[in-house]
């Protein structure tokens, strides 16, 4: 069944009867609520990789228009309206300065409500200012988020209903480093319906997702004609398979056995469950194949493998980048069990769990070089590297036991350099040189979240490049590589911009309890994230 997937206007599928409901209470809830940590920054960081390059960073999806002040920044323009005017007509003050509000352009806001992009006259009173993101001055009467278009190359958002608390990019025969547009991609997800019964295993493919248009030229009736002509082509479309799910769906991650696509996922029941992806991606690429799927066998669907020797739910799951099947599942008792594939299409789950945590394990990781080198974090604040050769009880090699002050909660091994990334709930992001690691020390902190850290993701192809999500309802983007060059002369006069970590590339926002991030691995710099208030598929001009 296809469905249009409006770029700027989220669209709700038609999903069977209770599926399309509220999101439940515990979906908010995996985001522990506690007080905002410190937001003073911990940058300890000078350049790990290359050599030192000028300062880059670019703020923003969202933008605040102020009525009586004047903000500006890099990537940054907020508009101040003059007192009395029609603000559909008011010009910048400015010339030449990049607009983040465009006349007649429709966006819409956390509340899901559309609101129209207007532009305002730049205002003379007080100084100029930088709006930092999670730490600007709150929203006032009469003051609005706005998207700076210029600052995407993609940008789309999509809805399935019930929100997804997690999701996996499935890998697919579209060849590798895709940039041309528009855009195929294939998720695998996993939703938090209101009721038990209600939730879903899905399959989604985007496709024809184009870019971000350019800002349009003044005059100009003749591309104004062909703009609307092309307006029907340049939709973006979205087909959607799903197999029924009891319990709400807490991790999904997919893995590739020879030319079976498979999915691991974990069950807000307490159980880990294996499916086979492979009918769910044909019917996808075939509307008429997915018309008979949806009425005549998705009702039909179920795992190839289960396993409910955890004590409890939980949330840690990851597939050995290196040994096909190899599976690691940690749950909220502590406890980590090691899968191993047999030759009958099945697996072998070892009941000896591996001991160390004495709290919920959060994320877990294997090493991208190593066949029996993983690692874990914790809410018991540690990280620590485990080698499965030694028997479970022994299997642990090395502990940083405060790793962060508080919940560890999730981790991300670079594919490229011996670095591993966590975050936690302190809202710092720390970089962890594993020839190190023994120090217990991390070689770069970060303090740009405000709330505590829901995702961290290295970049697939660039070594210093990485991504993470707060329940500030930010995603920030950052490189290693980058720092001001002290020869250049130039010093940052603004304080605030100065006490900015120089790796900050770019900060997102616009969405609704951030929950999951992914790098698409086949399209570099593509994100995808998802929330609350839904997906979203997109690239900055950063990265």
């Amino acid at each position: 069944m296809e469905r249009s997937l409006d770029s700027r206007t989220p669209i709700e599928l038609q999903l069977p009867e209770g599926l399309a409901t509220a999101a439940r209470k515990n979906f908010q809830d995996h985001t522990k609520d506690k007080t905002a940590p410190n937001t003073s920054f911990l940058t300890e960081l000078g350049p790990l990789l290359g050599s030192a390059i000028s300062l880059r960073i670019t703020f923003l999806l969202l933008v605040h228009r102020f009525p009586r002040q004047q903000y500006s920044g890099t990537g940054l323009r907020l508009w101040e309206a003059d007192p009395g005017s029609d603000a559909s007509t008011s010009r910048p003050k400015q010339e030449g300065s990049k607009m983040a509000a465009r006349k007649g352009r429709r966006h819409t806001c956390e509340t899901g409500e559309p609101m129209e992009a207007e532009t305002y006259d730049l205002g003379s009173e007080g100084p100029s200012q930088v709006y930092l993101p999670g730490r600007g001055p709150p929203l006032g009467e009469g003051e609005e988020l706005v998207m700076d278009e210029e600052a995407y190359v993609l940008y789309h958002r999509a809805q399935t209903g019930a929100p997804c608390l997690s999701f996996d990019i499935v890998r697919d025969h579209l060849g590798d480093n895709r940039t041309e547009l528009p855009l195929s991609l294939y998720l695998c997800a996993g939703t938090q319906a209101e009721s038990a019964q209600s939730n879903r295993l899905m399959m989604l493919r985007m496709h024809n997702l184009h870019g971000t248009r350019p800002p349009p030229s003044e005059g100009s009736d003749d591309e104004d004609d062909e703009d609307e002509e092309d307006e029907e082509e340049r939709k973006p479309q979205l087909e959607l398979a799903m197999v029924p799910h009891y319990g709400g769906i807490n991790r999904v991650r997919v893995s590739w056995l020879g030319e079976e696509p498979v999915a691991g996922v974990w069950s807000e029941k307490g159980q880990v469950e294996v499916f086979a992806l492979r009918r769910l991606l044909q019917v996808v690429d075939d509307p008429q194949a997915l018309a008979i799927f949806l009425r005549d066998e998705q009702a039909r669907v179920k795992p190839i493998f289960s396993f409910a020797g955890h004590m409890g739910e939980g949330f840690a799951l990851d597939w050995s980048p290196r040994v096909p099947g190899r599976l690691l599942t940690g749950d909220c008792q502590k406890n980590i069990h090691l899968w191993t594939p047999t030759d009958g299409g099945s697996w072998n789950v070892d009941q000896r769990p591996f001991v160390g945590h004495t709290r919920s394990v959060e994320d877990l990781q294997w090493s991208p070089t190593e066949d029996t080198v993983f690692a874990s974090c914790s809410a018991d604040a540690s990280i620590r590297i485990w080698d499965i050769r030694a028997a479970p009880g022994k299997a642990c090699m090395l502990t940083t036991a405060a790793a962060h002050d508080g919940d560890v909660n999730v981790i991300s091994w670079s594919r490229r350099e011996p670095f591993l990334l966590s975050g936690g709930d302190d809202g710092t992001l720390k970089v962890w040189d594993l020839r190190q690691f023994k120090s217990g020390s991390p070689v770069a902190t970060f303090k740009q979240h405000v709330a505590p850290v829901t995702s961290v993701e290295w970049h697939p192809q660039d070594s210093g490049v990485f991504a993470a999500s707060g329940a500030d309802n930010q995603i920030t983007q950052w490189d290693l590589a980058v720092e001001r060059d002290p020869e250049s002369g130039e010093t940052e006069t603004d304080p605030g911009l100065a006490a900015l970590p120089q790796q900050l590339l770019f900060v997102h926002q616009g969405e609704t309890d951030l929950k999951e991030l992914h790098w698409h691995p086949q399209c570099p710099g593509v994100l995808i994230s998802t929330a609350l208030s839904g997906f979203t598929v997109f690239r900055t001009i950063s990265v």
